[in-house]
């Protein structure tokens, strides 16, 4: 089996699956590696709808901040706390901000999609990194003209 505690490799898997599984149960998640994929964890049912449980109460709990405080304060002044980038952002920006990843994850919690909150804070965190440099923030602000090529989009 492989060298660190919690990971096995794909073959370890393929070799001695009950070994693994039950490594798996004792351990609550085993991380498999695989060398020409993606690495997935093995962990057990339960376990996971526990962490389902939890997210979407979370989720909630965020959800009914912002519906009795529409200004959602107690969020915003934590904010920082999560996210120091943000210092960066404008307070409309924070808000916006705060808001999207609410929702984003509050569709990780009850759609199962669970891209999008940690697309909506890449795309702020990016925001923040072009207004923390001055340079690529007024480069960021010119007006552009001409036609910059096809646009690739994913399916």
């Amino acid at each position: 089996m492989s060298t660190t505690a919690d990971a096995v490799t794909f073959s370890d898997l393929s070799r001695n699956p009950k070994s693994v599984a039950e490594r798996a149960a004792r351990l609550g998640r085993l991380r498999v590696t695989h060398r020409d994929a993606p690495d997935f964890y093995l962990t057990a049912a339960d376990r996971e709808e526990q962490r389902d449980e939890s997210l979407t109460t979370a989720s909630r709990i965020f959800l009914a901040l912002m519906k009795h405080d529409p200004s959602a304060r107690a969020l915003l002044l934590a904010m920082p706390d999560v996210f120091p980038w943000i210092r960066h952002l404008s307070t409309e920006e924070v808000r916006a901000f705060t808001v999207e990843l609410v929702d984003a994850l509050s569709d990780a919690a009850e759609l199962d999609l669970d891209t999008n909150a940690q697309e909506v804070i890449t795309g702020w965190r990016a925001t923040a990194r072009i207004k923390a440099d001055r340079t690529q923030h007024e480069e960021a602000l010119r007006p552009t003209s001409g036609d910059f090529g096809p646009v690739e989009v994913r399916p």
